[in-house]
């Protein structure tokens, strides 16, 4: 990438869709099916224009100042730092919200909270993915208050929120996947019929959230590709976003199938992505239960799906399921269970994984600019202006 001129680089900045642009200003980024694929493409090439600047040691800082707020409401690492390395890419800074040690412990609402934190914040990232019905609904609140600020006049500017994990979607993550790969095919237009195989994979844990293949199915049909999806019997996805990708494949002259076993989505596919998720139903039992409050149900559910879960141990990426694919590549949203590495047995054979070590790390490496990338789409006003003025200025990040 860094042997593209600056020249190439002005042809990728001009080629930017001014219509997808202007659609994109001022709204947030909350669920990939909510943007048209005009839009979805304008915002990986936005984040790939961000990585050739920043590679060539250009400043992309547009601020001189102004807040990231992060509210993580779950676990985090690559998605954590992604984050706080998007707004300092652009000169913003992070601050995380921390619910233990705020006033919500006090009862503050999520509306007071919103505008509280957000005076003079350009964006709002949030993680909120472990109950279904929750994580998009408590964003859907966080958008609608901050809506509410900025009209009353409270807040100076209405924040975007950008969606860093919910029940539903993992748009972070799967944007960055699908940059990824498109850039091993060489272009959005070589992925046409490329074979993904979207599969569950054993973990001894049982309760990952469905919104990474949700992610995967409802963002990879929308570019042509053939998309399967592999799960043992009682793991399926929410059958509505199923049935978006059916709809996209449909839309994009793709392909989504639902197949019975990891063997047959491997079979001669480009790409696989094993990874392990918690039935819907299961999701929904867990969700009702934490609101009652009560932890032996909590337990007895766990104790039962951790039993089911030891029925498919089998579904493991292994070198032999490997060897039926078209010399595919193996991704991961990370951190993968690995076999004898993180635990006992897991996703992945450590031969597997580690023959595509390098490459996982380059896929989640991309978050960082998709996250900018939606920033700055939302928040500037001439993208193209900003990021040719850029190049043009060429400021060294490094003296």
């Amino acid at each position: 990438m860094t042997a593209l001129t600056a020249h190439d680089i002005h042809r990728l900045i001009d080629g930017l869709s001014a219509g997808a642009l202007e659609e994109l200003r001022g709204r947030d980024f909350l669920l990939t099916w909510d943007k048209s694929r005009e839009e979805l493409e304008t915002v990986l090439q936005i984040g790939r224009v961000l990585k050739l600047l920043r590679t060539t040691n250009v400043s992309t800082r547009v601020y001189d100042s102004g807040l990231g707020v992060s509210i993580f409401r779950d676990n985090s690492t690559r998605t954590r730092f992604s984050f706080a390395s998007a707004c300092n890419m652009l000169g913003i800074a992070v601050s995380d919200l921390d619910e233990g040690k705020s006033q919500i412990a006090h009862g503050e609402t999520v509306r007071e909270t919103a505008n509280m934190v957000s005076f003079m914040a350009e964006v709002v990232g949030i993680r909120d993915d472990m109950y279904i019905g929750k994580g998009h609904t408590y964003m859907l609140r966080v958008a609608e208050a901050l809506e509410q600020g900025h009209r009353d006049g409270v807040l100076e500017q209405r924040p975007t929120v950008v969606n860093l994990q919910c029940d539903i979607d993992h748009p972070t993550q799967s944007m960055a996947d699908l940059l990824h790969v498109l850039t091993e095919a060489g272009g959005a237009e070589k992925l046409r019929g490329r074979k993904v195989a979207m599969t569950w994979a054993y973990s001894p844990s049982y309760g990952k959230p469905l919104s990474v293949p949700q992610g995967v199915i409802g963002l990879f049909t929308r570019f042509g590709m053939d998309v399967r999806l592999a799960y043992p019997e009682g793991y399926s996805l929410m059958p509505d976003v199923v049935e978006k990708a059916g709809k996209f494949a449909a839309e994009s002259r793709g392909a989504f199938r639902i197949c019975g076993s990891m063997k047959e989505a491997f079979e001669g596919a480009d790409f696989v992505y094993p990874k392990s998720w918690a039935p819907f139903s299961v999701m929904e039992e867990r969700t009702a239960i934490v609101e009652t409050g009560d932890r032996q149900k909590l337990q007895d559910l766990e104790k039962r799906c951790l039993q089911n879960n030891a029925r498919f141990q089998d579904w493991q990426c292994t070198k032999e399921l490997m060897a039926g694919t078209n010399g595919a590549m193996y991704l991961h949203c990370l951190p993968a269970d690995i076999s004898g590495v993180s635990c006992e047995r897991g996703e992945v054979a450590a031969d597997v994984f580690e023959k595509f070590r390098t490459p996982l790390y380059r896929q989640a490496s991309w978050k960082p600019y998709v996250i900018a990338a939606m920033i700055l789409a939302s928040r500037m006003a001439n993208v193209r202006s900003v990021l040719s003025t850029l190049l043009d200025r060429s400021d060294s990040r490094v003296v």
